[in-house]
Parts: structure tokens; C-alpha cells; sequence
């Protein structure tokens, strides 16, 4: 048997992330430009503007792969190679489409990590793309079967909450249900404050210009109005007073083990749930990728790396608490790994939910100064498919700037799944 080969992620890049309004698509500066287009945009700059110093040439790619949750309608990729035709990729380029919902970006990389770890492929790109305005998450080209919640059908699964699974707030709802007394709504929303006023502070640092390649939009609200769109839109200074007064998105389970309702009323105070916009990712448009590389080919190419790709993993939940996932999926890439939690200096959770962030810290013990110090996905944004792109990358150029070692970046995935990427500076 052939010994593994060494992978390096040897460069990064993404689109700024718009704020998504799928009723009023010229609000959105990404809304007259369709999700395929963006990411095919986004692969060309990269390889114009950050690989070509690098002599790194789109014939050379064994692999790509594109990731994205809502691969319908015009976000169908035929396999992963429509967005390489639009880039201009020469025609012997082979593509893959994943779909892991907010996953799938990531688990489109593991592929290529697995295929250059077993030398089938020297050099990979990865791609992932959510244009949330264009194909929104409720849209009439996705028809779940229904049939398992019918008790009258062949089909009726009933220990699947299907209504609970597709709904994403209510799966976080539940999570934080499940979890009491360990937080409170407070600590949710303070959370969701700090990623704003985080990414806000290191946005006006320009630390993300450092993996943001602009990309020409336009002026929100006037399509005819060309605006070039290099910071994320949705980030906003913030404070817990305005936060706690946003509208409760989410219903309540009152699970007997709190009390059932008049417990929850007691501890709450409402009969509301707890989660809000202020806790929660909005709805974005972006696009992300990266380029892998066998070390040793990258070695004879004189390039340093951004990171080594020390381990992946992926896990699955009861999908009506899919904010679960992260946990078992980086435990799982902990342990191939041989390390431990302890021995990880920065991560990236992506904040789907605060909820989310939030168990995963309790489940490992991480002190909230090595998670998302630059800002989380509750102000940078969350363009599902794509996400787990930005989170290994971001989490990559940190290690870099505070010499540190070992970064993990994970997320949560909807029907109940969990990815994790653990990474290594080698400059460390």
C-alpha cells in the first residue's frame, strides 16, 4: 500500500458576502449576478490575481470540486462543470458536485485532500457557492417527500421531526432546549454582538482584504449603479440592548425534562423562543475557493503553503438538533489526528446559530479567546454551501498572523451532519 502524501492548502480566496433579501433582489448587491457567475468570477481573479505569481495554470488542476446546498434551478452545476466552463477551464479538467448542505464546500475539499492523500491527484480546487436572494431556502424547486410525516404512508418515519429537521431555527431552538440551564438567551445574544462588533473592528483593520477579492456589483437599491463589492455587507456595530429587543424567530418545544411549558415561561420569561436575528447568520450570496496541493509537488514548485491539512472529518446527529454535528465530526478528526482539544490554538465555528457555537466551545472546553477572534459567521455571513471554505482559510491566515500551530475550523450541516478540517502552520 502507497504511505499517504502530505497535503498543503497553498492559497485561498472568497467574494465579499452580500445581505441576501430574496423578496427584494435589487437590495442585494449580488442580485442581478447569478451564483454560478459569481464563483466562475471568483475562479478566474484567483488564478489572474493570486496563483499566476505562483505558476499555477488551470490545465494543471486534477480536480475540482463545487459545493453548494441549493443546487437547483439555475444553481444546477451538471456535475461540477458548468461553473469550470464559464471560468474558461480547457475541456480534460474532471468536476464534482457535493452537496452537504452547509458542509459542502468542505467535504468538496476533503475529496480533494483524499485524492491527493492517496495519489490520485497532485493539485485540487475547490469551489463553493449560495446565492440565497437567486435560490432562496424555500423555493418551489425543492419538494421533500412529505410522506414521512403521514402516518398513513408506506413511508411515515416517526422518529424523524421532518417538519423540525428542514426547519433550521427550530433545530437551534431545540439545541438550546436540550441544553438548559447551561445558557441563557443572553449568552446567545451577547455572542451574536461580539461577531459584529469583532468583524467590524477588523474589517476597518482591513485583516479581510487579506481573502476578499472584490468583485463588481451594484449601489444597493439601484441595479444601475456599478458598486465593487470588497467588504462584507452585513456587519453592523452592535450592542446587547438593540440585540435583546429583536423579533424571537423561533417556538418553543417545552421539553418535560424543563418543565414543560410553565417551566419554560418561568425561566424565560415568554413564551417565546429564543432565537433572533442577533443570534443567528442572515441570509448572504458569496463564493469561495481554494487550491490544494501535494507537498512534495509544491516543494519542487519552490511554494510555501498557507497550511498543511493535518486531518478531516465528518459525523451525522439526530438531524432535529443538527447544531450537534460539529462535536462528534471534529472529535473524529481530533482522534486521526492524535490530538486534542487542548492542543488546537484558534478555531473557526461557524455560526450558523450562536447556539451552535456556543455547545461546541462547552463540549471541549475552548476559552472564547481562541474561537472566531476575527468575527463569526453571525456578521461576516453564512452563503451555506460555501461557507466551509471560508471557515479553514480564514482560520489558516489567523495561525499565520499569531505564529500559532493548530487551527480546527467545523460546522454544522442541515439534516443533521457535522464536518471539521484541522489545520497546521508550519511557520509554527
Amino acid at each position: 500500500m502507497k504511505e499517504l502524501k502530505d497535503v498543503w492548502l497553498i492559497d485561498y480566496a472568497r467574494t465579499a458576502f452580500s445581505r441576501s433579501r430574496p423578496k427584494q433582489p435589487e437590495r442585494d448587491v449580488f442580485g442581478e449576478i447569478r451564483g454560478d457567475e459569481l464563483l466562475a468570477t471568483l475562479i478566474m481573479k484567483f488564478f489572474d490575481e493570486k496563483l499566476a505569481n505562483k505558476g499555477i495554470k488551470k490545465e494543471e488542476i486534477d480536480e475540482f470540486t463545487v459545493g453548494t446546498a441549493m443546487g437547483v434551478y439555475e444553481a444546477w452545476t451538471y456535475g461540477g462543470r458548468l461553473p469550470l466552463f464559464l471560468a474558461d477551464f480547457p475541456a480534460h479538467v474532471p468536476a464534482l458536485f457535493v452537496d452537504r448542505q452547509c458542509g459542502s464546500a468542505g467535504s468538496g475539499t476533503h475529496v480533494g485532500i483524499m485524492e491527493i492523500m492517496t495519489g490520485h491527484s497532485k493539485i485540487c480546487l475547490a469551489g463553493g457557492v449560495e446565492h440565497m436572494t437567486r435560490i432562496p431556502m424555500q423555493n418551489d424547486w425543492i419538494r421533500p417527500n412529505l410522506a414521512m410525516i403521514n402516518k398513513k404512508s408506506d413511508w411515515y418515519r416517526p422518529q424523524y421531526d421532518l417538519m423540525t429537521t428542514i426547519n433550521m431555527i427550530q433545530t437551534a431552538q431545540k439545541l438550546y432546549e436540550e441544553e438548559i440551564p447551561a445558557f441563557t438567551k443572553e449568552d446567545l445574544d451577547k455572542f451574536g454582538v461580539r461577531a459584529h462588533n469583532l468583524t467590524v473592528e477588523n474589517q476597518e483593520k482591513g485583516w479581510f482584504k487579506g481573502e476578499i477579492i472584490p468583485i463588481e456589483g451594484h449601489v444597493e437599491g439601484n441595479v444601475e449603479e456599478p458598486l465593487m463589492v470588497d467588504k462584507d455587507m452585513a456587519a453592523r456595530k452592535s450592542t446587547l440592548e438593540r440585540v435583546a429587543q429583536l423579533p424571537r424567530l423561533s417556538k418553543p418545544f417545552y421539553l418535560k425534562k424543563n418543565g414543560g411549558r410553565e417551566g419554560y415561561v418561568e425561566r424565560e420569561g415568554t413564551k417565546d423562543g429564543v432565537i433572533t436575528p442577533g443570534n443567528s447568520s442572515p441570509l448572504n450570496a458569496g463564493a469561495t475557493t481554494c487550491l490544494m496541493m501535494e507537498a512534495e509537488e509544491a516543494k519542487k514548485r519552490g511554494l510555501e503553503p498557507l497550511a498543511r491539512i493535518v486531518s478531516i472529518g465528518w459525523a451525522a446527529v439526530d438531524p432535529s438538533v443538527m447544531g450537534r454535528g460539529p462535536v462528534p465530526a471534529t472529535q473524529k478528526a481530533l482522534e486521526y489526528a492524535g490530538l486534542t482539544a487542548d492542543d488546537i490554538d484558534f478555531w473557526e465555528i461557524n455560526e450558523a446559530f450562536t447556539i451552535v457555537t456556543l455547545n461546541c466551545m462547552k463540549a471541549f472546553n475552548i476559552p472564547e479567546e481562541k474561537v472566531n477572534v476575527m468575527g463569526g459567521s453571525t456578521a461576516i455571513g453564512h452563503p451555506l454551501g460555501a461557507t466551509m471554505i471560508r471557515l479553514p482559510g480564514t482560520v489558516a491566515r489567523i495561525l499565520k498572523d499569531k505564529k500559532a500551530k493548530y487551527g480546527v475550523a467545523n460546522a454544522c450541516c442541515g439534516g443533521g451532519q457535522g464536518v471539521a478540517t484541522i489545520l497546521e502552520n508550519l511557520d509554527a
